[in-house]
């Protein structure tokens, strides 16, 4: 059994960030991540030792409303209830940083994942900005 170790906002490289993307989701583009993170209210890593296995961002409006992004788990880690507990993390500590609603999107086929950490599907509205 692999003993995973999730850390709150740790410094975390792009080229560790790219290497868990691109291990997760199919064709991903190297991308700098620093001016995400450094806008975040929260996310959350997870590692096995020093490898970089999970991630989930939190980005906000300023106020009460957050937003659950980029739920990421290294292909070889999946269905171990790694991306439960990085949604859980978030959540907590979207909580205690004043967050009243947590949202998130996602396609159909994640509807029982998100299910399963707690959120309850609502009609929403998507607008393309870019091609």
């Amino acid at each position: 059994m692999i003993e995973i170790n999730y850390s709150f906002n740790p410094t975390v490289s792009n080229a560790d960030m790219n290497r868990l993307f691109a291990a997760a989701w199919e064709n991903h583009h190297d991308t700098d991540f620093a001016p995400v993170l450094s806008r975040s209210l929260v996310y959350v890593c997870a590692y096995d030792g020093d490898i970089l296995v999970g991630f989930v961002n939190v980005a906000w409006d300023g106020g009460i409303h957050a937003f659950l992004l980029d739920t990421t788990v290294h292909l070889a880690y999946q269905r171990q209830g790694i991306g439960v507990r990085l949604v859980q993390d978030a959540a907590s500590a979207a909580r205690t940083k004043g967050i009243h609603w947590l949202h998130v999107d996602y396609e159909p086929h994640l509807h029982s994942f998100y299910n399963q950490c707690g959120f309850q599907p609502t009609l929403a509205g998507l607008m393309r900005l870019n091609g």
